[in-house]
């Protein structure tokens, strides 16, 4: 029998300040947990039988669908389908919508979501990827974007928001570029849904993908992708969808040609309390909450002597990019973690944004505030660096002395 070792003392330590939203959010609104565990307890698996539990599950999955769709501004909500994250959803467009030889523009900012199944689809599809530059603080030159476009590509696909340094990629502008060129653009929204306002209609997507556990407030393994009804995408998994049983063949119509297996009621019932949580203290409201955090946290990092900022041109997430003369990111978030303060430091799976930063290879330190943070998480936090820097240099005072 394999026993499980007890935790390390470090991991034992709960963080009292928790500052990795970008990763993902945390703790959950006390709703999502309820849902969660209420349909734990009475669901059963949608479109698999009559009985009650099995009916309640397909109208919890549809109510869902409705929520999201309306969220995003989508018409019809059966052009939502539900997958297991931001990346799985990445993946089903990228692979199921490109054909050999099409060509691609993306952006030198983009999550290894992105990077990765291009760099995959260059080998076995021999697809053009061009990836226009962004500039070193992480936004798209639109000049050089302009004439990717010509002539135009099969697709872009563009990170709303960096992961990184929270830079506005996929501006305004940048995807009306697209609609003017009739160019399907893929959103990379996994920072930026339940932050930024996202109308699908409005902005004339091609497809949208997000997770539906970082800004949305749900569980993890749940995300959305969303496809217009003009554009043709291959499945990526086939299987039972509890719909057309007797065809051998896998659906073509949505939501149910990307829906195969048994859906993860649990996950979609707490991203639909999500959602609410979301919708009812209003976008806007969290923005302006979070966004403060964030310039906040900024300027207070910008006072610690030997802390660099790699700020965003426009910001249009909260992630806070920095590092430390004489440290690496690795050691910083390691003593950080002893003084109770949960962040991340390193690539952050997007090694394009880092050597496009200027931050390749170590990495930086990153803070993120969410929903639930507080002006004193922040403060505890640039506490705390602000200790850990004092000791370290009392030491190397120390050591000057004595040699």
């Amino acid at each position: 029998m394999t026993t499980i070792p007890p935790p390390s003392p470090e991991a034992a330590l709960e963080p009292e300040v928790y500052l990795d939203h970008a990763a993902t959010s945390f703790p959950k609104p006390e709703s999502v947990r309820k849902r969660v565990s209420w349909a734990l307890e009475e669901l059963t698996s949608p479109g698999r039988g009559q009985s009650k539990r099995a009916m309640d599950a397909e109208a919890l999955l549809e109510k869902t669908r409705l929520a999201a769709a309306r969220f995003f501004g989508v018409p019809d909500p059966s052009r939502i389908a539900f997958t297991k994250s931001a990346t799985e959803s990445l993946n089903v467009v990228l692979k199921g919508f490109l054909k050999r030889g099409d060509r691609v523009v993306t952006s030198s900012m983009e999550h290894n979501a992105v990077a990765r199944p291009l760099s995959r689809l260059v080998e076995t599809r021999e697809l053009a990827v061009v990836r226009v530059r962004c500039f070193a603080d992480g936004s798209l030159d639109q000049d050089a974007f302009r004439r990717a476009l010509d002539p135009p590509p099969s697709l872009v696909v563009l990170v709303h928001a960096s992961n990184v340094n929270g830079a506005l990629v996929a501006t305004s502008e940048v995807l009306a570029l697209c609609r003017s060129h009739g160019v399907p653009v893929l959103l990379d929204a996994a920072q930026t849904a339940g932050l930024l306002p996202i109308d699908v209609t409005e902005h004339d997507l091609g497809m949208l993908a997000c997770s539906g556990h970082k800004g949305l407030l749900g569980p993890p393994g749940v995300g959305l992708l969303y496809i217009r009804p003009d554009l043709a995408v291959e499945p990526l998994i086939e299987g039972g969808t509890g719909s057309r049983s007797e065809e051998w063949r896998q659906p073509r119509h949505m939501p149910d040609c990307f829906e195969s297996g048994t859906p993860n009621i649990p996950g979609i019932a707490g991203l639909c309390a999500g959602l609410e949580h979301v919708a009812a203290a209003g976008v806007e409201a969290l923005r302006s909450h979070e966004l403060y955090l964030t310039q906040y946290a900024v300027e207070k990092l910008e006072e610690i002597p030997g802390v660099r900022v790699y700020r965003p041109a426009v910001r249009g997430g909260t992630a806070v990019s920095f590092t430390v003369d004489g440290m690496s990111p690795g050691e910083v978030s390691s003593l950080l973690a002893t003084s109770g303060i949960g962040a991340r430091a390193g690539l952050h799976c997007a090694p394009w944004a880092h050597q496009t930063l200027g931050t390749y290879p170590a990495g930086t330190m990153r803070f993120s505030p969410g929903w639930n943070t507080t002006q004193a998480d922040v403060d505890m936090a640039i506490e705390a660096l602000g200790a850990l820097l004092a000791r370290r240099r009392r030491r190397h005072h120390g050591r000057e002395k004595t040699s």
